[in-house]
């Protein structure tokens, strides 16, 4: 979340450090805008008395256009904790919801055992990411893969915007990534890539 976004949230590896959902944008900011959403992590044996809080919690996933689906690949027990994300996502009606698997904190894997790792890895669980946090161009590569999904619809086109409607110009720089601009007497034409 800190890297996607640049932003200071609480990390903290402890149990519940916190059940609220953060909310950031990406950053460098892109076309169309990214917010980039951090909810509680999955656990086994939840106690019963926590499942609701935790799947409601969870239920802002429903209203998500991708799912990161974060998975520690030092974890020896990575596969199970895969396994109960799924069930869960399933539960409250998640499960068509697009995902991007991403194994992170491959460094922590030994260096004898990663290519291997990461051979198998790719090979079981076709088009996931396998990164590290701590990488720059890592963290870079996934945000590529971000932007790249909300980018699939993304029109290139030009807007004509009239001199007695310059009004409009700051919505049209804020909703579109504005490729070139150029002028004559009626007004501006703007290369945007926009959503339609």
């Amino acid at each position: 979340m800190r890297a996607l976004t640049g932003s200071e949230v609480l990390v903290e590896d402890k149990l519940f450090a916190t059940l609220d959902t953060t909310v950031r944008a990406l950053y460098p900011e892109s076309v169309p805008r990214v917010l980039v959403s951090d909810t509680v992590g999955f656990i086994k044996n939840l106690p019963h008395g926590l499942v609701a809080s935790f799947k409601s919690t969870l239920e802002e996933a429903l209203e998500a256009a991708l799912l990161l689906h974060v998975v520690d690949a030092s974890d020896a027990g990575f596969e199970r904790q895969l396994a109960v994300t799924e069930e869960v996502l399933a539960e409250i009606g998640a499960s068509e919801v697009p995902r991007l698997l991403v194994f992170n904190k491959i460094d922590g894997v030994s260096d004898d055992a990663r290519a291997e790792f990461e051979t198998r890895l790719r090979a079981q669980y076709p088009g996931c990411l396998i990164m590290s946090a701590r990488r720059a161009d890592d963290v870079s590569r996934l945000r590529e893969a971000i932007v790249a999904h909300f980018q699939q619809n993304v029109i290139e086109t030009e807007l004509f915007l009239p001199w007695s409607a310059q009004q409009h110009r700051g919505d049209i720089f804020a909703s579109c990534e504005v490729l070139s601009e150029r002028a004559d007497g009626d007004g501006a034409y703007l290369s945007v890539c926009a959503e339609p």
